[in-house]
């Protein structure tokens, strides 16, 4: 074994750049993935039911209609009129999408209804409506 003392190699430091590369890549993902919330803006209280929960896939169509008769597709204002057009862009862009529908309790049957015949008349037909756990 060679102890000479006196004498380090050139280099002997630990290069921070890819750790520094690594906490920022870390940093941006969980910055864009908090991004991706379902809706966090729209208050909807949903009508209760006893029924097994519905789970929300990544490519489902999120139609959400608040008390006062507002309609927002995946978190943007639409009208009702042009509901069925952006369903169709939307069918186009994802593989077999279902809708799911939020609908405030306070909602109208037929404003939920006229939502569904948006969707059907778009090609959408696996629609889902929305609720939340019935308290026992």
């Amino acid at each position: 074994m060679n102890f000479r003392p006196g004498k380090r190699p050139a280099g002997g430091f630990i290069d921070m750049t890819p750790v520094v590369d690594t906490i920022f890549n870390l940093l941006i993902f969980f910055a864009l993935s908090m991004n991706f919330l379902a809706n966090p803006g729209i208050t909807v209280d949903l009508p209760a039911a006893a029924a097994p929960q519905v789970a929300p896939g990544d490519g489902d169509i999120r139609v959400a209609v608040t008390p006062a008769g507002e309609i927002r597709l995946d978190g943007a204002p639409v009208t009702l009129e042009a509901l069925g057009a952006r369903l169709r862009e939307l069918a186009g862009e994802r593989r077999d999408p279902q809708v799911l529908i939020r609908a405030d309790h306070r909602v109208p049957h037929g404003l939920v209804v006229a939502v569904m015949d948006a969707a059907r008349s778009a090609g959408l037909t696996r629609l889902a409506i929305m609720t939340q756990r019935a308290e026992r």
